[in-house]
């Protein structure tokens, strides 16, 4: 038998009450009786029983555990790689603090509201490279997230295909994956339009794997200048460079795949609606265990407790006989 809790304080206080109680009154009962030079055995059966249903009572109370019952445990899940852009135009301040520092403050968020699904990390501007592979340690992932910058690519455009043919990849690597059938979704993160070539083909084929993918664009319609280290960026005639979000792509990659696009600008904040969104997609089952657990047995106790209470209100004995 195994107790799922401990005598504690309050019961040790119930116990000693009991006892010192029962005892006074079993003095008094005997003090009486010689006084009377009566008979007072039946004081004893009465404390018999109501000591067995007191420490029925406690018993209950401490959780008995015994026997074996069948439990199944499932694993259900989702796996969700994250493609963030790093060009330098993430550094652009029309979303306070930076772009960049924005997103990373709002991947957080969708890693602590996703903590128990397997979480990637992907890097790119126009070449894409794995910085987080799909994990559950959350931990990891965030000092990931951290130290995300415009310097760990190269900045000579945009190019949704290579994150994305690297999420496809990844996400659907049979050697990597748990089982076969999961829920499985790619966010592609940027400000600018896409100027690669296949971009196209390969939203196609995560659209015939049945892959959820959404876009989310960071930056407003009136833009702002690019802070680098050597001050703000200009172009080939000298003038500051003007950085305006470009949703136009990430639209129409939304819209090819069946997917939805979301927005954070200096007056909205689309996180919260993505996040709802992901949630509402049934992860799949990935492992099922049959485990034996302890059943708790406290009615049992109870029970009988209850029913030995009421004999005793219900049948009247004389405790002391002449």
């Amino acid at each position: 038998m195994v107790w799922t809790g401990t005598l504690g304080t309050l019961e040790l206080i119930f116990i000693a009450l009991f006892a010192l109680f029962y005892l006074a009154y079993l003095a008094r009962t005997i003090r009486a009786a010689r006084a009377l030079r009566s008979g007072y055995r039946r004081v004893f059966y009465k404390i018999l029983l109501r000591s067995t249903y007191f420490g029925l009572f406690i018993a209950a109370l401490m959780g008995p555990s015994f026997g074996q019952t069948k439990k199944e445990v499932k694993s259900i899940g989702k796996d969700i790689f994250m493609c963030v852009d790093l060009s330098e135009s993430m550094n652009a301040f029309d979303v306070q603090p930076s772009r960049l520092e924005k997103i990373k403050f709002e991947l957080k968020e969708i890693v602590e509201a996703f903590n128990s699904d397997r979480i990637g990390l992907i890097m790119f501007s126009n070449e894409a490279y794995i910085q987080c592979p799909l994990t559950y340690d959350k931990s990891a992932l965030n000092l990931f997230i951290e130290t995300l910058n415009t310097n760990l690519v190269p900045n000579t455009g945009t190019d949704f295909g290579p994150p994305l043919g690297l999420a496809l990849e990844k996400i659907t690597d049979e050697e990597s994956s748990v089982t076969r059938q999961k829920s499985k979704i790619i966010i592609l993160i940027s400000d600018g339009e896409d100027f690669g070539e296949n971009t196209e083909s390969i939203a196609k084929k995560i659209e015939d794997k049945g892959i959820k993918l959404f876009t989310l664009g960071i930056g407003t319609s009136h833009g702002s200048k690019i802070m680098t280290r050597n001050g703000f960026k200009k172009n080939n005639q000298g003038q500051d460079v003007i950085s305006k979000l470009n949703p136009v792509s990430l639209k129409q990659l939304a819209t090819a795949t069946d997917g939805s696009y979301f927005e954070i600008n200096d007056k909205r904040n689309d996180v919260e609606r993505l996040i709802n969104t992901i949630g509402d997609i049934e992860g799949e089952l990935r492992d099922a265990k049959q485990v034996d657990v302890s059943a708790n047995k406290y009615y049992y106790f109870l029970a009988l407790a209850l029913l030995l209470l009421l004999i005793d209100l219900l049948v009247k004995t004389k405790t002391l006989t002449v």
